[in-house]
């Protein structure tokens, strides 16, 4: 059996569900950035609010350029805001500010997942970037059986799963922090707060999809592994 199976199939659901969760990230955005919040704020000067508050207020903002570029650099204590959600009033660029303050609260905090999560990050940077050489390089050369290579491709790439199924809590406590932060500065009202949390859950799902793909070609591998047997 080679690299061409039918084991692809596996990845159909994870493949259907990414592209669902794409489209609506892109419709609940799109829908959420034409409504403006009552407050008058901008994102940015939510962000700035929600660090003070949270006592976090040495964080620096910046502008990022992209679109939906933004994040936070847990390194440099940098919160990134891209172009259309920095200066942005709307409860889409207001909830998406506050899950990235979020983000900087949970450092702030030391939250035990994201402290796993960043300790984690290099080795399984690595293991995403050489599993699938090593695997292919063993599979090649192995012949009728399984090989070394192909074990230590397969034990890498579990890393980078588990650094996945890692982030999900991570970014799950940082939308619940955003929401709850929002109306509870009074930065939204409840009514405002619930287009906010549509837009951070439709992007919660992209996670979901990524991790879902994830352990699915893990699965994958481990079976094509098995079928050299």
């Amino acid at each position: 059996m080679y690299f061409g199976d039918w084991t692809f199939i596996l990845l159909v659901p994870a493949l259907l569900l990414a592209l669902i969760a794409q489209a609506k990230v892109k419709s609940t955005y799109a829908k959420y950035a034409k409504v403006a919040a009552a407050s008058g704020l901008t994102a940015a000067q939510a962000a700035a609010s929600l660090l003070q508050y949270g006592g976090a207020g040495d964080v620096a903002i910046e502008r990022v350029a992209g679109q939906l570029t933004d994040h936070y650099d847990p390194r440099k204590r940098v919160l990134r805001l891209s172009e259309g959600v920095h200066d942005g009033r709307s409860l889409a660029a207001l909830g998406i500010a506050a899950h990235e303050a979020g983000h900087a609260l949970q450092h702030h905090d030391h939250y035990a997942p994201l402290m796993l999560r960043n300790g984690f990050y290099p080795v399984a940077n690595i293991g995403s970037t050489l599993a699938f050489p090593l695997f292919f390089i063993g599979l090649i050369m192995s012949g009728q059986g399984p090989s070394v290579l192909m074990d230590i491709g397969i034990l890498l790439f579990a890393l980078a799963v588990l650094f996945s199924v890692i982030t999900l809590p991570v970014e799950f406590n940082a939308s619940r922090r955003a929401v709850a932060l929002l109306t509870e500065r009074a930065i939204l009202s409840p009514d405002e707060a619930g287009g906010a949390r549509k837009v951070l859950s439709a992007a919660a799902m992209t996670y979901v999809a990524a991790t879902t793909m994830a352990v699915l070609q893990l699965v994958r591998l481990l079976l094509i592994r098995d079928s050299r047997d």
